[in-house]
């Protein structure tokens, strides 16, 4: 019996243990490597050339999306995605019939994939398969299209692509963007912006505020207000209405 070649790539060693032990008894699938990163991940992918890929959507040096479009959809192995809150990518996987798990992983869940994935290397879809990732690609493009923040400067347009956003705050008519160590002015609503960006990302922390959640470095009590410190150093408060919800995405990024 030929085994099926698997790469386990996540940036935490937990998550790859999880796989690695929920693989143990599967006697058909081996595991030829595990990597930490997106860089690592490519590397890996055109040296061993495997089967099967368990991809991270959320890596640093260059995310799940972003292998898959570095390699390209044709010379992608049989894929299977893992995400622990990217609430865009299940809406894509699904629309795109795609296979993905979400952390933290159940039995029988993974067992299906695996015999998804062992159906596609059964059929050789390779075609089918590719021609799926491709449009994956596009709708992830056009979703993230969607959240690019477009500055007028002195000089022209400036594009800001959400993820380089620190927070943003309420500024008479305007939206100040604080992003790339600046502060930008948009003439567009605090409610608007929040209605555009990822809401698993962005969270809005009181009625002048919204926050990056990746550039939250701690939470703490400061004369009875909670207060949201950045990684730049930055104070933020936050509503006694808003707290709940603002702590609840904490907790899922550390989770």
């Amino acid at each position: 019996m030929r085994k099926i070649r698997a790469i386990i790539a996540d940036d935490e060693p937990l998550a790859r243990r999880g796989i690695r032990q929920l693989l143990a008894s599967h006697e058909d699938i081996s595991v030829a490597a595990e990597t930490r990163n997106g860089r690592e991940t490519i590397r890996a992918l055109r040296e061993l050339k495997p089967d099967l890929l368990f991809l991270d959507v959320q890596m640093p040096n260059l995310d799940g999306f972003e292998v898959v479009k570095e390699i390209g959809p044709k010379a992608m192995p049989v894929l299977i995605f893992v995400t622990a809150y990217d609430e865009f990518a299940v809406r894509a996987f699904e629309a795109h019939a795609l296979d993905y798990l979400v952390k933290p992983l159940e039995v029988a869940r993974f067992t299906h994939a695996l015999e998804r994935a062992r159906e596609q290397l059964r059929s050789a879809s390779a075609v089918n398969l590719s021609r799926k990732l491709a449009a994956l690609l596009a709708t992830r493009e056009n979703e993230k299209a969607k959240e690019r923040i477009v500055v007028t400067t002195m000089t022209g347009k400036l594009i800001l692509n959400a993820d380089e956003v620190d927070w943003i705050e309420a500024d008479d008519y305007y939206a100040a963007i604080h992003a790339r160590q600046d502060r930008h002015l948009v003439r567009e609503s605090l409610s608007s912006l929040e209605q555009r960006l990822n809401r698993k990302r962005f969270v809005r922390t009181h009625r002048a505020a919204i926050v990056n959640v990746d550039r939250v470095n701690k939470i703490c009590k400061e004369t009875g207000e909670t207060v949201l410190i950045l990684q730049s150093g930055t104070r933020i408060p936050v509503s006694r209405r808003r707290r709940a919800r603002v702590i609840r995405l904490l907790r899922q990024l550390t989770n």
